[in-house]
């Protein structure tokens, strides 16, 4: 007997939830609000489950829900003033403590939004161009465009700190 396609949502959710919850937070470097995103994308896959037409399309048609709810956090976030502590003063970059792979996410971060996701779901998700292009609803040498133009911006940027 074939499984619905809900079923089929089920099984992937299940079996995926780390990968979602890492791709969350990639995005934006929260616990909570990377849970707080997984929660809602999953919610809103079962609630639209029923405009999935293909099974084959499961990976990409939840990628694009969880990644439209990364970067609609992001928005939220930037709608929301942070408090200043007065001082003005700015911690010296080398002496907050960071390492490599912080040097690399807060770099990643700087992107825009189009870019990011690309090497978000390029490098920490290990999906190929294609889905990627699937996923983001984009022509196929859009997303090689923008990752090769992230990956040189990275590059630089990432030499100028070193620097």
């Amino acid at each position: 007997m074939e499984k619905d396609l809900y079923e089929i949502l089920i099984e992937y959710i299940l079996e995926d939830q780390n990968r979602f919850y890492r791709l969350a937070y990639s995005y934006v470097q929260n616990k909570d609000d990377a849970l707080d995103i997984v929660q809602n994308a999953i919610c809103r896959a079962l609630e639209r489950y029923e405009t999935l037409r293909d099974a084959g399309a499961v990976r990409a048609w939840f990628y694009r829900i969880l990644v439209n709810e990364s970067l609609a956090m992001l928005r939220k976030r930037k709608e929301v003033p942070l408090p200043d502590d007065g001082t003005g003063a700015e911690i010296p970059y080398h002496e907050k403590g960071y390492d490599i792979q912080d040097d690399l996410y807060e770099q990643i971060n700087r992107l825009n939004e189009e870019v990011q996701t690309v090497i978000k779901l390029r490098f920490y998700e290990e999906l190929t161009l294609q889905e990627i292009a699937q996923i983001t609803e984009t022509n196929l040498n859009t997303v090689k465009a923008r990752l090769y133009r992230g990956l040189k911006t990275l590059k630089q940027n990432i030499q100028e700190v070193d620097a």
